[in-house]
């Protein structure tokens, strides 16, 4: 019988995670707060008590995860910090709830790129921002994201408010890139093809495109696959089978991919089990666990993606720190308000 325990709590719970006693400061355990949802975790976390003998258990939070941490200050349980996005992972390390790890394990199965250089957070798996395009009405097998502003495009394009955090890291990268100056025009010409005002989440911009409200869309190749297997709502299958997936900038700088990643909780309790469970993490066995269960691509190079994962094409990551791109990232808001970027294409 597994010994796993999950937790799922909401950011209103006003008991204490930990209300079951010591024993989640016991030998022989480790606590996770995350930002990822405990079923696309747990079998990860299956695959690490099996190996190791640990214990987990998991507080899902949905937002709030950085107050929590602080509020509960050095008293907090939490050892390690699941979470997805470069920002919500540089939020934990300047909300000053992480402590660096320097761990040979670790380092040698991430590349230097998808962590941290003080070793304050590191990325586990990665998705791409691709653009969904019609398989009715678009012939390209290739574009960039300098595209995205080509007249050609005017009146074509959905995409979700500019100010999500997705976005927002794409928006950075170019930034990171070419400069705010050249970031801003590319923003203008971008705002003006779109099809209507950024609305909606990533699937639904596959729905708009079903429905020929527009012809191509920014969307995270995760969705995709997300999409394909939905049984519960079978109608985002036919959202999926009319979109194809192109990689932007394949041909040179790689696609811009985000992240999902771990820290090291700053007053983790259960130290040495965290950093057992954050060398488990990082190897090729977990990430390629954890890339399957979340149609998202292993850090670790050579590492297998799931079939799902491989039939969306071959992506080519750009390889520019994530570090630098999050550097970017005000900036980028700030130009996402400075155009109008989501009031919509001018008329």
């Amino acid at each position: 019988m597994s010994r796993i325990r999950t937790t799922v709590v909401g950011l209103a719970a006003t008991t204490a995670f930990f209300a079951i006693g010591s024993q989640a400061f016991a030998d022989g355990e480790v606590n996770i707060y995350s930002y990822r949802q405990p079923e696309l975790i747990q079998p990860v976390l299956d695959a690490f008590t099996k190996e190791t003998g640990i214990a987990t258990n998991v507080l899902f939070l949905d937002k709030g995860l950085v107050e929590r941490i602080s509020a509960e200050g050095v008293n907090s349980p939490a050892d390690v910090i699941l979470t997805v996005d470069i920002g919500r992972l540089v939020e934990a390390r300047d909300g000053g709830v992480t402590q660096p790890v320097s761990n040979e394990i670790i380092n040698k199965d991430i590349p230097a790129h998808y962590r941290d250089p003080a070793g304050e957070w590191f990325g586990l798996t990665t998705r791409g921002r691709v653009v969904y395009a019609s398989k009715e009405r678009v012939s390209d097998t290739a574009i960039t994201y300098e595209e995205l502003a080509d007249p050609k495009w005017k009146g074509r394009i959905c995409i979700r408010d500019g100010q999500h955090s997705y976005n927002i890291g794409l928006f950075a990268s170019m930034i990171a890139h070419h400069g705010v100056d050249y970031t801003e025009t590319w923003l203008r010409g971008f705002k003006d093809n779109l099809a209507r005002k950024p609305d909606g989440n990533d699937r639904s911009q596959a729905k708009a495109i079903m429905a020929g409200e527009c012809d191509i869309a920014l969307g995270n190749t995760y969705y995709v696959g997300l999409m394909m297997t939905n049984e519960k709502d079978p109608e985002e299958k036919e959202w999926a089978a009319a979109i194809k997936v192109l990689f932007p900038n394949s041909a040179d700088r790689g696609t811009h991919v985000n992240i999902s990643g771990m820290a090291l909780a700053k007053n983790a309790p259960n130290k040495d089990n965290a950093v057992k469970f954050m060398e488990f993490l990082a190897s090729g066995e977990a990430q390629e666990i954890y890339a399957e269960q979340v149609f998202e691509y292993p850090v670790m190079p050579g590492a297998k993606t799931s079939d799902i994962v491989t039939s969306f094409g071959t992506i080519k990551p750009d390889t520019l720190s994530l570090a630098d791109i999050a550097a970017n990232r005000k900036a980028a808001s700030e130009l996402v308000d400075k155009v109008g970027f989501n009031d919509g294409p001018t008329q």
